[in-house]
């Protein structure tokens, strides 16, 4: 397309909006106990209701949203670059402006208040995605599925070999050296474990403390292990939104078919693989490979069913409150999810109510649902008054400091 973008594209943040919300379902058991918790429900222990909430939210929500961010992500970045044309300014250093400031912004999101910071790693990937967005969008796609394809198909190797060595062991037919790995693995989770329960039950100070003395290269640790999959869907977003994708330029035909092919054939795969893992009690080396290598392809099939559902969905629910409370809250998703994080923080975290690992975590889905009427109850409200949200409002004022531009219309404004 060779027409500039408009700054505020509609389906774009009706979709971001969905995304967001659903991002909070699965953060809230990262935000409830350890790290390893994300993993598995038989981490730190298995619960029944626990085990139902996991299945349902890997089902539904587990890669897929965070999916949907990712690629809306690097629509934006391309919004952005135009509109810093439009107003006269460099658009390769003002984004490399803008992705330097949001490294910041998630750096002190981990060391402030939460482990699962993906901030940093998506003003890394994004710095790199940029410099390839002259690419035409045709190549740029399929570079982006074929990078995202193989390199996860080279972890899937790597995976079944420990999935078929966990295996051995649990039947009480692996070798000595396989039963010792598995008993050091178990012994590295059970650590694992217990550092995370002792920061997220710190008072504020001592867990920024912790944090930042025990492991402070955390956001880069991260980065490296969701770098193929957060750069390659950056690359497809900034394709996609470059083909038409989010301005409505496809058929409805086509939108139809992505829908029900990737929700269908996604949805299929991703059963088949957490109830076989539910049937086998959730071992911990095929819940790495589970949540990993494994569930790639089926998140992202899955990824792109979902974002062509909700595009056809948008028309109908546009001038809907729903929809108008979809698109604001999507408008505000920077602030919505970093104030998730201050808000689930402060129920769960020990400077808070320190309801992390005692609320039972079949619980969590209340959570999420009151988690969700907040961020669906002010934006509309607050732009309304002040037309962006006050955290996106604070990153856009920081980005264009100090440099001349030439107006828009107070109604524009994604940056």
């Amino acid at each position: 397309m060779s027409s500039p973008m408009p700054e505020r594209i509609g389906a774009l943040d009706f979709v971001r909006g969905v995304a967001v919300l659903g991002i909070l379902a699965i953060n809230v058991t990262g935000f409830w106990g350890p790290l390893l918790a994300t993993f598995s429900p038989a981490m730190p222990r298995l619960e029944p209701g626990g085990a139902v909430w996991f299945v349902i939210a890997y089902l539904l929500f587990e890669g897929k949203m965070r999916g949907l961010f990712t690629l809306l992500f690097g629509a934006s970045m391309m919004l952005f670059a135009d509109a810093a044309e439009r107003r006269g300014a460099n658009p390769d250093l003002m984004q490399v402006r803008r992705l330097l400031l949001l490294m910041a912004f998630g750096y002190a999101h981990y060391a402030l208040l939460w482990w699962g910071d993906i901030l940093l790693p998506y003003a890394a990937c994004g710095v790199l995605a940029f410099s390839l967005r002259r690419l035409a969008p045709e190549p740029l796609a399929a570079a982006a599925l074929l990078l995202f394809l193989v390199s996860h198909g080279l972890e899937i190797i790597g995976d079944l070999g420990s999935i078929a060595t966990e295996a051995r062991v649990l039947a009480g037919h692996g070798a000595p050296a396989e039963a010792a790995e598995q008993t050091a693995m178990m012994g590295r989770i059970a650590a694992s474990i217990t550092a995370d329960m002792r920061v997220l039950h710190a008072p504020f100070l001592e867990a920024v403390r912790l944090r930042l003395t025990t492991a402070p290269l955390l956001p880069l640790a991260n980065l490296g292990a969701t770098f193929f999959e957060t750069f390659p869907l950056m690359l497809l977003g900034m394709a996609l939104l470059r083909m038409g994708l989010f301005t409505g330029e496809w058929e409805d035909s086509s939108l139809r078919r992505m829908a029900l092919f990737g929700i269908g054939a996604g949805g299929t795969m991703s059963a088949g693989l957490i109830g076989w893992a539910a049937l086998h009690q959730f071992p911990p080396a095929a819940m790495f490979a589970l949540m990993g290598s494994l569930a790639a392809i089926p998140h992202l099939a899955m990824t792109l069913g979902y974002l062509a559902a909700l595009l056809l969905l948008y028309p109908r629910l546009r001038d809907t409150s729903a929809g108008q409370r979809l698109v604001a809250a999507g408008r505000c998703a920077f602030t919505n999810y970093l104030g998730t994080t201050f808000v689930m923080s402060a129920l769960f975290a020990g400077w808070g109510l320190g309801l992390g690992g005692v609320m039972p975590r079949g619980a969590l889905p209340l959570v999420v649902l009151a988690g969700w009427s907040l961020m669906l109850a002010w934006p509309r409200w607050w732009l309304a008054r002040f037309g962006q949200g006050p955290l996106e409002a604070f990153w856009r004022r920081l980005t264009w400091l100090g440099v001349r531009r030439s107006p828009l219309p107070p109604a524009a404004g994604a940056a």
